[in-house]
């Protein structure tokens, strides 16, 4: 049966502030007993963290997040130069989920580079199947570019034939797509899902003024950023027909994530989405 979770990297600063174990008891607490982890340093005393969590709190971890190859500034493992330590705490860790969260910037630029990117994870994930593990690809917007007139997405996904997909729903939906035909389009392939809400926030007050001023531009600027990330059950996303799409399409995990948070706290947040699931009927599922 699929789980709903956290994915970790709206976490990251409790991490940092109090340790691996003492975010996830309080994730625990809510109600949620599965985490992706992401943009978390897998240092020697996370992992064990990581590892204290699935014994003393029954926290399932879902899947760790890797890149291709390294990039500077990000605290993400990368297979081409941490393969065997990722695979010994997958292992240690009891996942058998990798997942990559975005291609290489500089893999958008062109049809040849994106196929490059590709054919390159598709040898990590053949690899990685030797080892019992599997590795999948998390989408943006940007992989709803078009590049002679075929989604990106679809170019990575014909490329890496060993590697599954990660749906966001709110990605996709800002990536002018529906979510429940994508995860349809997709299943069978796609192990993870993140459950994320797609709000259009109220102008801000102070824009009035800038129109006011005669401030046309810093008006239309903040009339492009209503575009908000929401708590599941805040925004506009259909989570009713969602939810049960994702299950249908044999996602494992449904994973709550929320990029910004306009001035909550991530405990508010993530409990708002655990009692707005709830209240849909999908408490079975936590």
């Amino acid at each position: 049966m699929a789980k709903i979770g956290v994915q970790a990297m709206m976490l990251k600063d409790s991490f940092a502030d109090t340790g691996a174990f003492e975010t996830l008891r309080k994730v625990s607490a809510i109600g949620y007993n599965a985490v992706e982890i992401s943009q978390i340093p897998m240092t020697p005393e996370n992992v064990a963290e990581l590892d204290r969590s699935r014994s003393e709190l029954g926290m399932d971890i879902a899947a760790l997040s890797v890149n291709v190859e390294g990039r500077k500034g990000m605290p993400v493992e990368s297979l081409a130069e941490n393969f065997d330590k990722i695979v010994d705490d997958a292992k240690r860790l009891d996942t058998s989920l990798l997942r990559i969260g975005m291609l290489p910037f500089p893999a958008m630029k062109s049809l040849d580079a994106v196929v490059d990117f590709a054919k390159q994870a598709n040898g990590y994930a053949e690899r990685l199947q030797e080892h019992g593990i599997s590795l999948y690809y998390h989408n943006h917007h940007i992989e709803f570019a078009k590049f002679d007139g075929k989604y990106m997405l679809d170019i990575i996904a014909d490329n890496s034939p060993a590697m599954g997909m990660e749906i966001d729903v709110h990605w996709v939906q800002r990536g002018g797509l529906d979510p429940v035909r994508t995860l349809e389009k997709y299943a069978g392939r796609t192990a993870m899902v993140h459950l994320k809400d797609y709000r259009i926030g109220q102008m801000p007050e102070s824009s009035f003024g800038l129109l006011e001023k005669g401030d046309f531009p810093g008006f239309m600027a903040e009339f492009k950023n209503v575009v908000q990330f929401a708590e599941v059950g805040e925004g506009n996303l259909d989570f009713p027909s969602i939810v049960p799409a994702a299950v249908e399409a044999g996602a494992q995990y449904l994973l709550v994530e929320q990029d910004e948070l306009y001035g909550r706290t991530v405990w508010d947040a993530l409990q708002t989405s655990y009692d707005n699931l709830a209240a849909m009927g999908h408490a079975d599922l936590f």
